[in-house]
């Protein structure tokens, strides 16, 4: 169950906002101040907020820089555009002009929770035994953790984001330039053969197949 965290002063939008959501099945909290929301944060992280901008103590733009990277949808009385580009450009995910339909704030709150499902389904790549975790740069083969380079992953996550496809050495050259600088022309096959040994310790399977003079593909595990 989801847990929204709600951020304003005012009494009576803020009981609205939680007997809504709690009827929808989100678990709330409330604060009313922006001292008192960072204070709310240290305590638990709800999974997304609701925040006003005219708080007492902190501003909420002071709210949105200290919340990091938490999903957070503005609703506010301040309904300049600059404002808003403003707010989405340092932080908000979303805005929301008071007054508001409380039907399209839920589903704004709805679409928030889909990208948030839809990154972590994103974040983990599973091909037969290999999974990786994009986010920790953690590699595990039937279930053993694999240490590997920041070149052996970045080959890895590509290949598994392309399984049933050969990835040419100008696509993977291209691409992992992006994620590390230490893989070059000359130094591919060397990575590609250390990744591969690594893998194979495990469980004695090959998980990586050279397709000469194009590039490698992932193959399916030996039966």
């Amino acid at each position: 169950m989801e847990t929204i965290a709600i951020i304003d002063d005012d009494i009576y939008i803020g009981d609205m906002l939680e007997k809504v959501l709690q009827k929808e099945g989100y678990q709330t909290m409330r604060a009313y101040s922006g001292t008192e929301a960072l204070m709310l944060l240290e305590r638990k992280k709800p999974d997304l907020m609701l925040l006003d901008l005219m708080l007492p103590g902190l501003s909420g733009e002071e709210v949105l820089e200290a919340a990091g990277s938490l999903p957070i949808i503005v609703i506010s009385a301040k309904a300049d555009i600059s404002d808003k580009v403003n707010l989405l450009l340092h932080g908000a995910n979303d805005y929301l002009t008071k007054p508001f339909d409380i039907q399209e704030l839920l589903a704004r709150i709805a679409v928030q929770f889909r990208r948030q499902q839809l990154a972590q389904a994103n974040q983990l790549l599973r091909y037969e035994d290999l999974e990786i975790d994009t986010d920790l740069y953690e590699l595990r083969v039937s279930g053993t953790p694999v240490k590997a380079t920041r070149t052996e992953f970045a080959i890895l996550k590509l290949l598994m984001q392309n399984p049933s496809q050969v990835v040419t050495r100008s696509v993977l050259l291209e691409r992992l330039s992006m994620d590390t600088p230490d893989c070059t022309e000359n130094s591919l096959n060397v990575h590609v053969s250390h990744l591969r040994k690594k893998l194979k310790a495990v469980n004695g399977t090959d998980y990586i197949e050279a397709v000469w003079g194009i590039g490698f593909k992932l193959k399916a595990k030996d039966l």
